[in-house]
């Protein structure tokens, strides 16, 4: 079967690492240490996928600056001690090197910091098979589509050639603000009903079968 697309990109906590339940708590644990009011968990998962600074506005509005970043400081601070024993998904470092034998460019698009990707990277020893990145170090928050916008621009790829994979209502606006197909999975940070209405062309409930469909139909 002839290729769909020639650039595959990914988002990465909750869609090819299994973070979730620890953004949530680094998140929790960090509203708690600077004295900000207590939020449900599910409301600390639905911002996972944002820049910090626009997740801390999500869940918080305009506080004071101060806090604001005594806030970004914990968290990273409750993120960082333990983000070397994130695992992935099982199956997904497998898929992503088939993909990479099979020729399609990847890429990943994410709203971590730089130094986050960089050594969930090398923790996990998928560096080499990721041909180009983008965080919110560089680009604009998601659903803005300039990770997007710029990978394609990298890779010389077009929108309909382009597919992006990831499991929040943010990864699929802004595939559809960049004009690309996404594929939407429930086994990260959010449920179906809340990233539905954007069309993903295909949704999972598990890497496996995520892996699977990329395989024989991407």
């Amino acid at each position: 079967m002839a290729k769909q697309f020639d650039l595959i990109v990914w988002d990465w906590d909750g869609t090819l690492a299994d973070s979730t339940s620890m953004i949530t708590n680094a998140v929790l644990k960090a509203a708690e240490q600077v004295g900000l009011p207590i939020i449900t968990s599910q409301a600390a998962s639905d911002i996972i996928g944002l820049g910090l600074r626009e997740a801390i506005h999500s869940l918080y509005g305009d506080i004071p600056a101060g806090q604001a970043q005594a806030f970004a400081v914990q968290y990273n601070a409750n993120y960082y001690a333990g983000e070397s024993k994130i695992p992935l998904f099982e199956g997904a470092a497998d898929t992503i090197k088939a993909l990479h034998k099979r020729g399609y460019k990847l890429a990943v698009a994410t709203g971590k910091g730089r130094r986050g990707l960089n050594l969930a990277l090398e923790h996990t020893g998928l560096t080499r098979y990721f041909h180009s990145t983008r965080t919110v170090d560089e680009c604009f928050s998601k659903p803005h589509p300039q990770m997007l916008d710029e990978l394609m621009d990298h890779f010389v790829v077009l929108p309909e050639r382009t597919l992006m994979i990831g499991d929040t209502s943010y990864d699929l606006h802004m595939a559809q603000n960049a004009g690309v197909s996404a594929v939407g999975v429930t086994y990260g940070a959010q449920q179906a009903e809340q990233w539905q209405h954007l069309n993903p062309i295909q949704k999972f409930n598990d890497f496996s079968s995520l892996g699977l469909w990329l395989l024989e139909n991407a």
